[in-house]
């Protein structure tokens, strides 16, 4: 049973790191009408979250199962 939790914990935490950077370095929104340019600034503190989240996770599956 160990395994198996270590084994979910370990896809979890690389799919949500994953997620985090391409969030991360996913490109702004950007509109352009005529001559006029308007960007919106990204807030990355969500890919941050998302990313530490991702590493907790991996952390805890390495510990999962030692005695």
């Amino acid at each position: 049973m160990n395994k198996s939790i270590k084994l979910v914990l370990l896809i979890a935490g690389i799919i949500i790191l994953a997620y985090g950077v391409y969030t991360l370095i996913q490109p702004e929104t950007q509109v352009s009408i005529g001559d006029v340019d308007l960007v919106k600034a990204q807030d990355n503190t969500n890919s941050y979250i998302t990313i530490a989240i991702g590493i907790i996770a991996i952390a805890v599956s390495s510990f999962v199962g030692k005695k």
